[in-house]
């Protein structure tokens, strides 16, 4: 994937930051579900959270936390190990951790508190639409393509045959996904909460303090910063190439409105913390499966 983390030898810097700058933070799963129009200060507790879970689906969020499992499976290696040091039980364990309905639930005991009706039915009515279905079906499919090398590889090289206007609409749309640019912020906390969580676990010998280990990371955050933004775009090029320019320009537009900036900043927001909590839980786990591994 990518290079490793200072100090850490073969652990991989990038190993969440494909994860977190995917084909889209959210927009990612199928887009057949109806959202209720009812607000959910006039529904019943279990009526407001089937409509939560209708808002999951409509926008793909919920395959978008699915997929977070994937990066589960590189949690050794960021640790300098294989996941075979952890026993023949460590693939049961990573499935129970990141379990669908586990991570779904967070989220919307998340959304059950700060999603509001307007910003809900801004989204929905977009992602609902003939064009939103057509884009978080490609994003689903992008999404879940388990080898990021050859994802990146292959955005990089329509990257070099697209022209200006293509390339345009692509970097706008990259700029719409994280405007506030929270995504080399977000990294930085999943790796600290983990690598605290492995440490004060036992897994790493040796142990640090979280200043120390904040400095470490903070001396390649130039470095990761530029890769976050060169991934995010050969992704996108990856993820839309069967899509028209004419017709990204109308999702950029989209993503553009301040409703719609409302609820990325909060879908991101979410997904990042269901990641930082998955492999904190992940790293007492494996705990129970290897003795430790000197840092």
């Amino acid at each position: 994937m990518m290079q490793g983390w200072v100090g850490f030898g073969a652990v991989r810097a990038m190993v969440l930051a494909v994860a977190l700058t995917g084909s889209g933070p959210f927009v990612q799963g199928g887009a057949q579900a109806q959202v209720s129009l009812i607000p959910i200060e006039s529904q019943t507790q279990a009526d407001a959270r089937d409509r939560l879970q209708a808002f999951l689906q409509v926008t793909g969020f919920d395959v978008a936390l699915d997929s977070i499992a994937l990066a589960a499976r590189d949690a050794p290696m960021m640790l300098g190990m294989q996941a075979e040091d952890f026993g023949a039980d460590w693939s049961r364990m990573a499935e129970e951790v990141f379990a669908p309905n586990v991570m779904r639930g967070m989220a919307l005991d998340i959304l059950e508190k700060t999603l509001s009706d307007e910003v809900l039915h801004h989204a929905a009515e977009f992602y609902g639409s003939d064009l939103g279905q057509q884009l978080v079906a490609v994003e689903n499919a992008s999404h879940m393509v388990e080898d990021d090398e050859a994802k990146l590889d292959e955005g990089a090289g329509l990257l070099d045959r697209a022209d200006q206007g293509r390339r345009s609409v692509l970097e706008r749309l990259v700029t719409a996904i994280d405007s506030n640019s929270v995504g080399l912020i977000a990294v930085r906390e999943v790796q600290v909460r983990f690598l605290m969580a492995a440490s004060a676990a036992g897994i790493l010998v040796g142990g640090f303090d979280e200043a120390t280990l904040r400095a470490l990371l903070a001396e390649q955050d130039g470095e990761l910063r530029e890769t976050l933004k060169a991934n995010a775009l050969r992704n996108a090029a990856f993820t839309y190439k069967d899509i028209s320019s004419a017709d990204l320009s109308v999702y950029v537009a989209a993503l553009e409105d301040p409703k719609m900036q409302q609820l990325y900043e909060l879908m991101n927001a979410i997904q990042f913390e269901v990641m930082a909590n998955r492999f904190e839980v992940l790293a007492g786990r494996m705990a129970n499966l290897h003795p430790g591994q000197a840092l």
